[in-house]
């Protein structure tokens, strides 16, 4: 439409009075802000650290109103971890609203240390680690606690630290978030993630290597129990209160003798304060040490795999230093007792508080591993290489106990689950193989749980799903036990002789001709 001079001023009058703009002027911020997260990448990527630096100088409140910015934030922290120097940390932080970020009251202090090489205390982690249980691990449900408390008015006799301080249901009080797991969780508004990606920035955010970081994480896993009842207690106890000793022995036999001397004591771990922990959480110590641990596989999971390759360096590191593993004195009986108790119920140690660090690590890993997206998990072989040689039944049901659950999940992995099975298998050959030198005989049917467990297992990758009547290994799986049993003692060939592909020699196979076969 065509307007005369006389009609053009007014129709400019007109809209300047409604403050209109056109399209593009009024959209313009808009359409920039996705644009400057893209060109910080690209300045850091190229090692243009000082433009970088100005850009945010300029852009940081502007970026206030980018949709995305906390996830930018955590996105560029993790992808270029070990690349940022503090200062351009720092900038990158304030493109959030710190006043409505739940970031912990001493986070400031440890990232603005002068001190850069010094790790901030145990209790900082502790903290944090308590966070996560409060408000991003479901809650327990109430059956179980009110059952603790039941137990509680009913045994007199039991340690005072089971009883409950809170009353309140820790966790998220939303209850569909409660029936979520956390890759589930997708809404970056809920509190509940916003509280677990605030505690993953605040560790990328540290100006400390992974090692330091997961070491202490590590360190306050293994000492929780007996710092929580320490804490809580004391050393020795309440007066008058039976059933726990003054002394928390951290021997998985628990009740030898020598377990409880001096020198095997473990004690309240220096720099951590959980005096108040169970107060503020509202669980029992015991329960409350399975959530922290349960927290702190969580929180690994999210960081960038440097953290996970020092988890499992100082996991192994762990394990092989035990105490009661590394005592030459200890007889073979006394070694698969503590596996036991350790590891195939570790609910024992926790209810009587003789915990053990390997039993702890190991719950570490396994929530560890839950949250691991699958393309992650061939890192976790890592582990194993560290512990190897195996030169005990021990240290070989410790590394079945670590992998085993693995192997389910892998029966859609092909080539994961191939790979994983071979680890186990080799270091079987460590302690079962033709020319492996153990300091003690071992009969082979020590083992033949370990036996029944690689049977099922491959036959419930043949099947991809739970095992039936049906159910038949894969060729190629056939083919690896027929590689590994070549290295193996003859008694132990013998346990594995129905897992082979051969119909001359195994009757399994003879009586199922038709192996599945990979299209």
């Amino acid at each position: 439409m065509y307007y005369t001079c006389i009609e053009l001023p007014k129709r400019i009058t007109y809209f300047s009075c409604l403050n209109w703009y056109p399209t593009f002027f009024d959209d313009i911020a808009a359409r920039l802000l996705p644009i400057i997260p893209l060109i910080i990448y690209r300045l850091i990527e190229n090692d243009a650290m000082d433009a970088a630096d100005r850009a945010l100088q300029v852009y940081s409140t502007f970026l206030h109103y980018y949709p995305l910015n906390f996830t930018f934030v955590r996105d560029i922290l993790a992808y270029f971890y070990g690349h940022l120097p503090g200062k351009l940390i720092l900038r990158i932080l304030n493109i959030l609203d710190i006043k409505k970020i739940p970031f912990s009251e001493s986070f400031p202090q440890h990232i603005n240390s002068s001190n850069a090489a010094m790790c901030p205390p145990l209790d900082y982690f502790a903290t944090l680690l308590l966070g996560l249980v409060n408000h991003v691990i479901p809650a327990l449900n109430n059956s179980s606690k009110c059952a603790a408390m039941g137990d509680i008015a009913n045994n007199s006799t039991r340690a005072p630290h089971g009883k409950i301080q809170a009353t309140s249901q820790p966790g998220p009080t939303n209850s569909s978030e409660v029936q979520k797991p956390y890759y589930q969780m997708q809404d970056p508004g809920t509190f509940t993630q916003l509280t677990l990606e605030t505690a993953v920035i605040e560790l990328l955010s540290l100006p400390v290597c992974p090692s330091q970081i997961v070491s202490a994480l590590v360190q306050i896993v293994v000492h929780i129990q007996p710092t929580l009842v320490q804490s809580s207690n004391g050393l020795h106890g309440a007066p008058g209160s039976s059933g726990q000793g003054s002394i928390l022995p951290t021997s998985p036999s628990g009740g030898s003798s020598d377990s409880l001397g001096a020198t095997r004591t473990t004690p309240s771990v220096s720099g951590m304060n959980t005096s108040n922990f169970v107060s503020r959480s509202g669980y029992t110590c015991q329960q409350l040490s399975c959530l922290l641990i349960q927290a702190c596989g969580l929180l690994l999971a999210q960081l960038p795999p440097e953290f996970h390759v020092q988890l499992y360096v100082e996991a192994a590191r762990i394990i092989k230093e035990s105490w009661w593993l590394t005592d030459a004195k200890r007889s073979v009986g006394e070694l698969e007792s503590a596996v036991s108790y350790a590891l195939l119920d570790p609910t024992w140690a926790a209810q009587d508080n003789t915990s053990t660090a390997i039993g702890n690590v190991v719950a570490l890993l396994h929530a560890f591993f839950c949250n691991l997206p699958q393309e992650w998990l061939e890192g976790t072989h890592l582990i194993i290489k560290h512990l190897r040689p195996v030169t005990s039944v021990a240290v070989l049901r410790i590394a079945f106990r670590i992998m085993g659950p693995l192997l389910p999940r892998l029966a859609n992995a092909q080539t994961l689950f191939s790979k994983t099975l071979s680890l186990l298998l080799n270091i079987l050959v460590d302690v079962f193989g033709r020319n492996s030198q153990l300091s003690a005989p071992i009969e082979a049917t020590e083992i033949t749980d370990l036996i029944d467990f690689l049977h099922h297992v491959i036959h419930y990758e043949g099947q991809g799903g739970p095992v039936q009547a049906s159910s038949k290994p894969r060729s190629e799986i056939l083919a690896l036990f027929g590689r590994a049993t070549e290295n193996l003692r003859p008694d132990v060939q013998h346990l594995l002789s129905h897992l082979s592909s051969d119909a001359n020699s195994s009757i399994y196979a003879a009586t199922h001709p038709k192996i599945v076969q990979t299209p």
